[in-house]
């Protein structure tokens, strides 16, 4: 049963991502740009790479020239990219967001006249203007649209642009330039008397919850990022560039899941940790909080010890660190707090490794909850209903074919790249190689898609951009079940001409070779490895399912099966049959029918209840006992595949 969020709740925590992703959306196109800045400042400034390795460089020379000092002392690149380049970009990518090219522009003029009205680099005052030039031409074209007299388009279409971008110059030089110059200046004091007070690491304990609720990019892109630049270009490093980036937190989670986790968690999370850690995709390890929501702690405590050590050591970063790599943070870390840093993140990390241990090893809940599980317990945590748990009923139909597949994420670039990789593994290892899957960012995607995929946090605003689409919500990037169920509802989709059989001939067994349990599963495993239908390493888990809980259905049956943390093992869904002519004991029971089964998606349902069916008959079982063709025990149960194709 699923739970129904409040509809104000869960709107104002769709308002306020959606705020989050506009704001870091005018950032996270223009990094490059950052980290160029970030570059040539290590480089070329006075007290820069170049200077510090080799002292051979003067006042007059062409290091100076470059960095703005000593002769050249307000001049240079570094001077005029701060001041002039970044907060231009950041603007015309707000307009660009409002209203394409023409809003660029015009968010550009307006960006202008705020950055020479101002005394401090303007980004902050670069994400107000820049938007509201792209909305003011947008509502200036809709005056006149269809008004124009022939021939006199461009005409009117450049001098509304010009007039527009230059009204907004004016009003931004004399009225937002020096206000947000006063803001920068206050919220620049706030950060020092957080430090002078030893606060500033109290200020994790609404980052990393936030963090985890898929506001990473807004608070780092939108809120930190300006900030920063600005405390660095004043004194050439920057703490707050480290606030959200920081790997530590979600390294030291990741690892204690690998030591202590149990099923699906503890097998991805070694895996999870690197690319969390050498590839910057901080998203990965959201999940691993959200199926125990009191681990929140453990991220909130290591990334506390990372500020703090960052304070006691003075240490920052000259530019923002993106993606949040370890490679990536070392790269913008300043020449003297290499050693802050680096024990920034090595704290971050024991400290949550620890408190996450201590959590994980004391956990009374039993058995790690598998993904389906996770999905419910967030849902009842978060009050949204997911769609991953309809993803079985007939409330979202599938359409006629899917040929198109987008997964999305907030920025377009981390978790939504990686999930797109695993899931085209698993499509093209299911034979669907026509079948596009790309990665995008919410904002962008039009409805043009047959399937989109989301974290569940971002499926409301998913839906808003592609309601046409059949969605599809996952909790785990690395190891979700969904991606085999999703692979079979391209199955379905395609039809029989081109989905696997679920029960093919060769998968039946008149006479089996096993004189007991683990054999018999060793047996009806290989079956369903030479159909091609999972990897090898499915049949240990249908050994550790039997270990856990016994498949024994009655009636002389069993039907083994694999865990749910095996479910990427599975290429298709598949079924295999093998009877006994002399019962074999299974854990003190009699079974001479082990139907081993593979499940992706719910194809295999169907036959399923089929099965349970046939095997409640006594009179259907002497049938089956009695069969003497493969042909026959398929008939006894019912054409298994025509069943499937039917029950569709």
């Amino acid at each position: 049963m699923s739970v129904s969020p409040p509809e104000s709740r869960t709107a104002l925590r769709v308002h306020v991502q959606r705020v989050g992703t506009f704001l870091s959306s005018m950032v996270m196109p223009n990094i490059g740009a950052f980290i160029a800045w970030g570059l040539l400042t290590a480089l070329f400034i006075e007290k820069g790479w170049i200077t510090s390795l080799t002292g051979a460089w003067g006042e007059d020379s062409w290091v100076a020239r470059i960095g703005g000092w000593g002769d050249y002392d307000g001049g240079g690149i570094v001077s005029a990219m701060i001041t002039y380049l970044l907060p231009v970009l950041i603007g015309a990518q707000g307009g660009r967001l409002i209203y394409g090219a023409r809003g660029a522009v015009v968010g550009a003029i307006a960006t202008m006249g705020v950055i020479a009205g101002a005394q401090v680099p303007m980004f902050l005052g670069a994400m107000i203007v820049g938007p509201l030039g792209g909305w003011v031409i947008k509502r200036l074209d809709a005056v006149w649209e269809n008004k124009i007299r022939p021939g006199f388009e461009m005409l009117v279409n450049n001098f509304s642009a010009g007039i527009a971008g230059a009204v907004l110059a004016v009003s931004g030089f004399f009225g937002i330039g020096p206000l947000v110059t006063g803001f920068s200046r206050a919220a620049s004091n706030i950060v020092d008397l957080l430090v002078e007070n030893n606060l500033l690491p109290f200020t994790s304990v609404f980052i990393e919850p936030a963090k985890v609720l898929f506001l990473n990019n807004a608070i780092n892109h939108g809120i930190l990022t300006p900030l920063g630049t600005n405390q660095a270009s004043e004194t050439g490093k920057s703490v707050l560039f480290l606030l959200e980036a920081n790997p530590g937190p979600g390294l030291g989670l990741l690892m204690a899941f690998a030591v202590f986790g149990r099923g699906a968690a503890k097998a991805s999370a070694s895996g999870a940790a690197v690319i969390h850690f050498l590839g910057g995709i901080h998203e990965i390890y959201f999940p691993y909080v959200l199926t125990k929501p009191r681990l929140i702690v453990a991220v909130i405590t290591g990334g506390m010890a990372g500020v703090l050590i960052n304070v006691v050591f003075g240490s920052g970063l000259r530019a923002p660190a993106a993606p949040g790599s370890i490679l990536a943070v070392y790269a913008q870390t300043a020449g003297d707090s290499y050693l802050g840093v680096t024990l920034s993140v090595l704290g971050a990390t024991i400290v949550t490794f620890l408190i996450a241990a201590v959590l994980l090893r004391t956990d009374r809940t039993g058995a790690e909850p598998d993904l389906a599980d996770a999905t419910a317990t967030m849902e009842a945590m978060k009050g949204k209903r997911s769609i991953a748990s309809t993803l079985l009923g007939a409330n979202d139909p599938a359409p006629a074919r899917i040929s198109t597949i987008v997964f999305a994420c907030d920025a377009g670039m981390g978790s939504s790249a990686m999930g797109a990789s695993v899931l085209r593994k698993r499509i093209r290892e299911a034979g669907f190689a026509d079948v596009s899957v790309v990665n995008r960012a919410i904002a962008s995607l039009g409805d043009d898609y047959d399937l989109v995929v989301t974290h569940a946090d971002l499926a409301e605003r998913a839906r808003t951009r592609t309601p046409s689409a059949l969605h599809v919500s996952v909790t785990d990037f690395m190891n979700s079940p969904t991606y085999g169920e999703i692979v079979g509802m391209l199955s379905r989709a395609e039809g029989s001409e081109t989905a696997p059989d679920l029960l093919a001939s060769d998968s039946i067994v008149l006479a089996g070779l096993a004189r007991g349990r683990a054999e018999a599963i060793d047996e009806v495993g290989a079956l369903l490895v030479a159909a091609g239908a999972v990897e090898q390493d499915y049949v240990a888990a249908m050994h550790e399912r039997e270990r856990t809980v016994s498949t024994f259905m009655g009636n002389g049956l069993a039907i083994p099966h694999g865990t749910n943390a095996a479910k990427n093992a599975i290429r298709h869904s598949a079924i295999a049959v093998v009877r006994y002519q002399e019962a074999i004991d299974w854990n003190g029971n009699r079974v001479d029918f082990v139907v081993g089964i593979a499940g992706a998606g719910d194809d295999h349902l169907a036959v399923l209840s089929r099965i349970a069916t046939v095997f409640a008959d006594a009179e259907q079982v002497r049938r089956l006992r009695s069969a003497a063709t493969r042909e026959e025990i398929a008939a006894a149960l019912g054409d298994v595949q025509a069943h499937a194709d039917i029950a569709e």
